[in-house]
């Protein structure tokens, strides 16, 4: 797994690009015998492999493959050989991962045998990292799970900051949905210095930028997190013009769904009536992204337990507080039942070479900690088996579809 890990990292590729990436995986996946499908949502693999006969239950792993677009700054000898391209979130650790609880499950499946009646689904997705238009979606509207049902799915995704190999569960919200907006508030241009001739737009924008955090400090229970942050103001190019527009764009999180709905109304009447009190107009661009994350009771619940069997208490955690980070994983969540789980990453940044502690996913001193591997695939490897001991031998699984 650290083998192919570091190579990955080497050489990272951005969303729907992981041709290289996809090529590895599916090369591996055949050599240890299982069916391969490639060019799911352009760059997507799954890996299929049944026993038995098809009748029996369906589980589906997950793992993402992308980088993003960042220099990095570890000074590692296995840092990005590609300019400007970095494994930043460590999905080339996720990747790697799976791969190695595939071949000990291949390897298992040969040697020994798996239990009763089962298809093992490897969903290895592209382009987590581009929003609402990332991989998830599209390898669904690709028909994914018609052509791969699965009863129940599960994924994971390292932690900076937490023990090395800690496994961290929570049912139901667990991450936050992620919508973008683009307020553009339109005036009339003109000389600074005869601003009653203009329609000044930075007024109503300006106005809008302190109205906003009203909504998340008045209309939204206190106990529901709710964040809207201003990521970007822009307007004008001078000091001595008046401009025609000014345009802000905004980044709304929550981990309540009716919650996101009354973000979306209340902005929308927010910035429209701060443009008419000044006279001014305000077009609205609202982008809905990633949903909230829900992990279902039933498959996190069998989670814990199987966690809780392999490794006792001190390594699980299974009631970890909600991220208010998103993950396209949702959008799988939302139609099979399942968990997606944490792992954690201990201290993981780097300048260098030299270790300087934990940093944040998403940032050019992280590197994704190789021996939280171990931990994750034995997990998974645990789970696979008990998963079909225990429910290959009903007639239904007792998952929903």
């Amino acid at each position: 797994m650290q083998t192919w890990r570091r190579h990955l990292h080497q050489y990272p590729e951005l969303g729907f690009e992981e041709f290289d990436t996809s090529q590895l995986v599916a090369e591996r996946l055949k050599e240890w015998g299982y069916e391969v499908h490639t060019g799911i949502a352009e760059t997507g693999v799954v890996g299929v492999l049944t026993w038995g006969n098809d009748s029996g239950p369906k589980l589906g792993l997950r793992a993402d493959m992308d980088a993003l677009p960042i220099q990095e700054a570890t000074g590692l000898p296995w840092a990005s050989k590609i300019r400007g391209r970095m494994h930043a979130c460590g999905h080339d650790g996720h990747t790697a991962i799976l791969l190695g609880v595939a071949e000990a499950i291949a390897r298992q499946h040969r040697e020994q045998g798996l239990p009763g009646n089962g298809t093992l689904h490897l969903i290895f997705q592209p382009a987590e990292e581009l929003g609402g238009g990332g991989g998830a979606q599209r390898m669904l509207d690709e028909g994914l799970f018609e052509r791969f049902p699965c009863d129940a799915l599960f994924a994971l995704h390292n932690m900076p900051g937490f023990p090395t190999g800690q496994l961290r569960f929570r049912k139901g919200e667990f991450m936050a949905s992620s919508d973008t907006v683009t307020l553009r508030f339109t005036g009339k241009g003109g000389h600074c210095a005869m601003p009653h001739l203009a329609i000044d737009p930075t007024l109503p924008a300006a106005a809008t930028v302190l109205a906003l955090q009203s909504i998340v400090g008045r209309n939204v229970n206190p106990n529901l997190a709710s964040i809207i942050s201003v990521g970007r103001m822009h307007s004008g190019s001078t000091s001595n013009v008046i401009p025609d527009c000014a345009e802000l764009e905004l980044s709304v999180r929550t981990l309540d769904t009716e919650i996101r709905d009354i973000l979306e109304r209340r902005i929308r009447d927010l910035a429209a009536s701060q443009a008419t009190a000044f006279d001014c107009r305000c077009d609205i661009n609202y982008t809905r992204g990633y949903p909230v994350l829900v992990n279902s009771p039933v498959e996190t619940q069998f989670a814990i337990e199987t966690a809780l069997e392999i490794f006792g208490e001190a390594q699980v955690e299974a009631n970890t507080a909600p991220l208010t980070g998103s993950e396209d994983c949702a959008y799988f969540l939302n139609q099979v039942p399942g968990c997606y789980f944490l792992v954690g990453n201990g201290d993981n940044g780097h300048d260098g070479g030299d270790a300087i502690g934990p940093c944040s996913v998403h940032n050019p001193h992280y590197d994704f900690n190789d021996d939280c591997m171990d931990p994750a695939s034995t997990f998974l490897i645990g789970l696979i088996s008990r998963y079909f001991s225990l429910h290959s031998t009903t007639e239904n699984p007792p998952h929903r579809k």
